[in-house]
Formats: structure tokens, sequence, C-alpha cells
């Protein structure tokens, strides 16, 4: 026997490698975009790998279920159908040109481990929904957790009017154009009930070089990043010749966006000093190409700040320390912030009892491990908010995420779909 099987009763419970990668080879089929993979949210791409998992759940003989949002559930019966179920599952849209397994592998993952309890014919106590979230990458409309939230009835409103990265045109008409019923997910619907659910797991790729680093295929998440996030920010000086304006004149827009960054740097190692979580990230930066020159002073810069952590408290002394140094710069170089519209999410803590339950597998399948927060946000932590018990598993990835050379093993698939199998096949 070894880490990816073990009897349960007199019956054998194995991950198929063959079932996770076709399911893979046929989602990269699709959605290939060189130099990587892109599934739009709301857009052909996503709505090809619906369908394609709508397809799988029916030849699994699941049940399909749609919410207004274009959320998918496919679910197996269990010896109780009165008992609430457990849910496993993820998103399969991509950033563009991203990896293939981001998301995708906890919607495979899932349907893999409940192929694995249909071939010896193990049926759970509880039932059983994978569920297919819509729209997890912010990337595409500029709002956190839009299917999960819509789920749940959550989603406000004036996210609908949001307009889609690539195109402008607003969620609203893509809901639309789909059969989709916007309206509903305006009235706050919801399909998912959080008292109905027993618990629920993501399986999702490391977005990190943690698991790899150490050697181990799985990890237990314990808490998801929180965040705020300024997308639109910018800094305003004046315009000037670079040769005839003096320093103590200047209002140089790039140089004070600098001392911006230095300071949230400096912050950053002090945090860390702390043994404080928190990420501090400027992900674009440029000027003006209409009138940067390079003889001018840049009288524009415009950027994006991405802050995240664990900890409300650290977010709260993080936006407090970013309003004292935006004052400071403005004073000191004259020039003027304007961050725009600021957008986050809630920290989100796990099942600790989830957590054991799924430790105490891994160590009875003499399967290594180890426990890890979560930087990157996931459709766990709106159900967790939701007070639904729930964890993740990451599976061990060597190139990171969110880009096209996402590596995954399907042998790390099927490690981490074996223990969603033990666990929902318990008692």
């Amino acid at each position: 026997m070894n880490g990816l099987e073990a009897a349960t009763g007199a019956d054998l419970i194995a991950i198929d490698p063959d079932f996770c990668a076709g399911l893979f080879a046929q989602l990269l089929s699709f959605s290939r975009d060189e130099p990587g993979v892109t599934r739009v949210a709301y857009g052909e791409g996503e709505e090809q790998a619906h369908a394609l998992m709508r397809a799988t759940g029916l030849a699994l003989g699941l049940k399909p279920e749609c919410d207004a949002a274009g959320n998918l559930f496919l679910t197996m019966v269990g010896r109780d159908p009165a008992l609430s179920p457990w849910m496993v599952g993820s998103h399969v849209d991509t950033v563009p040109h991203g990896g293939n397994f981001d998301g995708a592998a906890g919607v495979i993952g899932g349907l893999a481990a409940l192929e694995a309890l249909r071939r010896p014919a193990v049926v759970p106590a509880r039932p059983v929904t994978v569920a297919v979230f819509r729209a997890e990458e912010s990337v595409w409309f500029p709002a956190s957790y839009v299917g999960s939230r819509a789920a749940f009835g959550l989603l406000p409103p004036d996210v609908l009017d949001l307009p889609r990265a690539d195109s402008g045109r607003s969620l609203r008409d893509y809901m639309a154009e789909l059969g989709l019923r916007p309206e509903a997910v305006a009235r706050g619907e919801r399909l998912l009930d959080p008292t109905r659910i027993h618990g629920f797991v993501e399986l999702h790729i490391e977005q990190g070089p943690a698991l790899e680093a150490t050697g181990v295929p799985v990890g237990f998440v314990t808490a998801i990043s929180g965040s705020f996030r300024y997308r639109k920010a910018a800094c305003f000086g004046c315009y000037g010749h670079s040769g005839a304006v003096a320093r103590s004149e200047r209002s140089d827009a790039v140089f004070a966006l600098a001392d911006l960054i230095t300071g949230l740097d400096a912050l950053w190692g002090t945090l860390e000093g702390e043994g404080l979580p928190a990420t501090i990230t400027l992900g674009e930066v440029a000027t003006d190409s209409v009138q940067h020159a390079f003889a001018k002073i840049p009288g524009e810069v415009r950027f994006c700040l991405d802050v995240r952590s664990t900890e409300p408290a650290v977010l709260d002394r993080i936006e407090a320390a970013l309003a004292k140094l935006v004052a400071a710069i403005e004073a000191a170089r004259g020039v003027r912030f304007v961050l725009g519209e600021r957008t986050g999410s809630t920290p989100a803590r796990m099942s600790s009892a989830l957590i054991e339950a799924l430790s105490g597998h891994a160590r009875r399948l003499g399967m290594p491990f180890r426990t890890m927060p979560s930087g990157a946000g996931h459709d766990t932590a709106t159900l967790a908010g939701q007070g639904v018990p729930s964890t993740m598993i990451f599976i061990r990835n060597q190139n990171g995420s969110h880009n096209p050379d996402e590596a995954m093993r399907i042998e790390d698939l099927c490690a981490a779909a074996t223990l969603v199998a033990h666990l929902i096949a318990e008692a």
C-alpha cells in the first residue's frame, strides 16, 4: 500500500491519475492562449470548462444544479440525503496567459475523489457536492469572489455594473448573454445556505515555493489573507524641463512615488521583524505615454497597490501608515496622491477541526504534510466567512501560479484527492 491508496473496510479507495490527466488535457485543448492558458470569467473559456465539468459529473451519476449567477454544483447522494452535505471544489477561470492548474485542480480533484468512491461502491453517509464557482480571479471584474458571494446572496448589486477588463462590458451584460439571471443576483437570491453545509474543502495548487522546497506534497491551510487594494491610484506633480528646474522647485511625481515605495518597504521590513504576516505589492507603475519624454520632469504617474495579511490588525496598521506616508510626501514633494476606489476582502480563519481530521488521515496514510497560511485569496474565504467549517489543501507546485509555467505533478493531486475521499467516506 502506498501513500495514494488505503483500505476502507474491505474496499480500496484509489484515485485514478488518468481520470485527472484526461480532464486537464481537455481543458488545455480549448483554452490554450500562448504563452499560457486563458479562461475568461463569464467568457467562452470558463463556459466550456463548466460544460466539461457538468458532463463529467453527469457521467459519474452526479446531480447538477446551477444558480442565478451560473455557479455549478454537482452532487453525489449519500446514505442519508437529509444530512447536510460535504462540499469540495474551486473555480475554473484563469488570469490572462496563466496556467492550466490554478483553480481547476480543486474541481478535478473533487470529481476524482467521488470517482474513486464510486468504483468500490463506497457511499458516504452524507451527500457530497462538487462546487464549480464563477469568476474567482478578480483580474476580470474588480471585485473579490464574485461567484461564491453570489451563491450565498452576498454580491452587492453594484458589482453587476463593473466592466470586464478585456471588453469594458458589464458583468450584468455577460450574465444575461449566457442566459443567467442577474436580476436575481441583484435581489440577493441564494442557492447555498451556510447552515446546510457540513464542511468545505478546496484543493488548490500552492502559489508559492514552500512545499516544493521542503519536499512535501500537500499543505493544510490555517488562514487566508484579507486585503485592501487601490487598483487605479495616481500621483500628480508638475511637468517641467529636466535641465531647467532645481530640485527644491520640482514636483516630481516619480520621485514622490519612489518615496512611497521606499516607505512601504521599510514598514514591511519592520512588520517582518516583529513576526507579523503581510505582503505589499505595486504591480503596475506607469507614467503618461502621451506626455512623458526623455527631457521632461514627470508630472504624473499611475500605480496600483495590493496589501494583504491574515491579521486584520496588521491591515489596519499598514493602512494608517500609508495615510501618514502620503501626507508627508505630499508636503515634502509638492505633489498630490489620488488613491481612488478602495476594494478588499476580510481575512478568514480555517477550521482547526477539519485540519486535524485531514492531518489524521495523512498520518495514517504515511503522507507528509505541513500547515501553512495562504497569502492569496480563495473562494474558501467566502464560505468560512459565512460560518461554514472550511479549509484548503495546497498541492505542491513547481513554478508558482498565475503564469504559463504552472507545474503540478498528477500524483500530488491524487494525494490531496485521496485525503478528501477518506474525509468524506469517514464514518
